[in-house]
Parts: C-alpha cells; sequence; structure tokens
C-alpha cells in the first residue's frame, strides 16, 4: 500500500515539553508538520524540545478559556493557519484516597486533565471545520476504564475524557476525526516516584509483563493525526499491553 504523506499541517501540542507530549511532537515534526508546544511552568524543558525538533515552544494556561484564545492566536500569527492537528497530552496528579482528597486537588486534576481538552477542543473545531480537515487526539488513560486507587480525580477525570472524544467525534464528523489513545503505564516521570516493589506489582498486572514507551505511544497518535486515519473517529485506542482487555 502506498502511504499518503500528510501535506504539513499546522500542530498544537498540549503539555509537549516533557513524557508523552514531548515525543509526540517530536512525531510530528518528524512527519513534516510545523508544531507548537504549550507548557505551563517548565520553559527550560520546553526550549529544549523545542530547539531539537524546530517547534515553537508557547506558555499559556488552558484551563482558562482566555489562555486557550491567546494560545491559538499566538500559534495563528505564527503559522498563518488555525491548527489543524491538537494533540492533548496535558496531565497533572494529585494523588491521595477519597477520604482524604481536598476540593483543590479534585479540581486542579479535572481542570488540567478534562477541562482543558475541552476548552482547546472546542476552540481548535471551528478553524477545522472551516478547513473541511482536522484531527484531535487526546491522551487517556487505563484507569479511565479500570479505576484507581488513590487516584479517583485523575480515573474520573480520564472517563470522561473518553465521553467527550466520542461526542467531539460525532459533532464534528465527516471532516475531522476525534479519537483517544489510551495508555497503560508508561515510564515517565510521572511514575518514577513509585517504589521497586510497586514497579514490579504493576509490571505483573500488564500481559506484556513491562512498562510501555513514550514512543509507542506517539506511534499511535502519529498514525491517528496521519491522512490513512481518515476513517477512524471515535476510537478509544489500548497502548498498555493487554491491561485493559475485556474493557
Amino acid at each position: 500500500m502506498t502511504s499518503r504523506r500528510s501535506p504539513g499541517r499546522v500542530a498544537l501540542v498540549t503539555g509537549g515539553s516533557r513524557g508523552i507530549g514531548a515525543d509526540v511532537a517530536t512525531a510530528l515534526a518528524g512527519a513534516g508538520h510545523q508544531v507548537a508546544i504549550a507548557y505551563v511552568r517548565n520553559q527550560a524543558a520546553a526550549d529544549q524540545v523545542a530547539a531539537a525538533t524546530g517547534c515553537l515552544a508557547l506558555r499559556a494556561d488552558i484551563t482558562e478559556p482566555t489562555g486557550v484564545e491567546a494560545l491559538f492566536g499566538d500559534v495563528r500569527a505564527h503559522f498563518g493557519s488555525d491548527v489543524q492537528i491538537l494533540v492533548n497530552c496535558a496531565g497533572l496528579l494529585a494523588d491521595a484516597l477519597v477520604g482524604e482528597m481536598t476540593a483543590d486537588q479534585w479540581r486542579d486534576v479535572l481542570d488540567v486533565n478534562l477541562t482543558a481538552p475541552f476548552l482547546c477542543g472546542s476552540r481548535a473545531a471551528a478553524g477545522m471545520a472551516a478547513a473541511r480537515w482536522g484531527r484531535i487526539v487526546n491522551i487517556g488513560s487505563a484507569a479511565g476504564v479500570l479505576g484507581s486507587m488513590g487516584q479517583a480525580n485523575y480515573a474520573a477525570a480520564k472517563a470522561g475524557l473518553i465521553g467527550l472524544t466520542r461526542s467531539l467525534a460525532r459533532e464534528l464528523a465527516p471532516t475531522t476525526t476525534c479519537n483517544l489513545v489510551m495508555p497503560g503505564p508508561v515510564d515517565t516521570g510521572m511514575i518514577a516516584h513509585l517504589s521497586g516493589k510497586r514497579r514490579r506489582q504493576l509490571a505483573d498486572m500488564i500481559p506484556c509483563k513491562r512498562f510501555g514507551t513514550v514512543a509507542e505511544v506517539a506511534a499511535a497518535v502519529a498514525f491517528l493525526c496521519s491522512e490513512e486515519a481518515a476513517f477512524i473517529t471515535g476510537a478509544v485506542l489500548p497502548v498498555d499491553g493487554g491491561m485493559s482487555m475485556g474493557h
């Protein structure tokens, strides 16, 4: 089969300064796209990704409509085009058992993991509809279908993200696709705090008996952003070594 290489599109990756987001930005830039990454605090890491990939690094608060509007305006001003590919990678953990979780912990995690994809997705949709082409990919988590002890806020946000993805897929078809990539445990900084014993326990829960890599997740995202994925929308694609089979 002949691959249909996409013309260079304008892509925005939130949370693109580290972890999965950084590898997604690298993969999209390697596919010929013009890529902007959004970050909140770690400018040094964002600048490093930008220097290595040729991406544009932009600081933005994507949990507020004004921050999202400014971010999309900056992308258009720099590239001369609206965002055509949106990948929502930004994530936040604030773990606690439900009985000990504060309202702020709940709210902060929902804001970053669910409200921000809603705001960015709704802002991107108009430009994609006008261009009659668009790709939105949300980064979910196996916690969104399995639950996760001590992470009720995170699991609830990722479960909500599945509903948001499928609703957007219905609303934006046929010109724009919206899909969700659902990683299991991935060897990133978000799990670096786990003890060796806990890491082994998690690995044993995965049929493939190992954690995933950011490159494996980024490859799935890059495919869903490609021309070849035009007939895939509303999908929840597990990249979890079989962890969520049956759910």
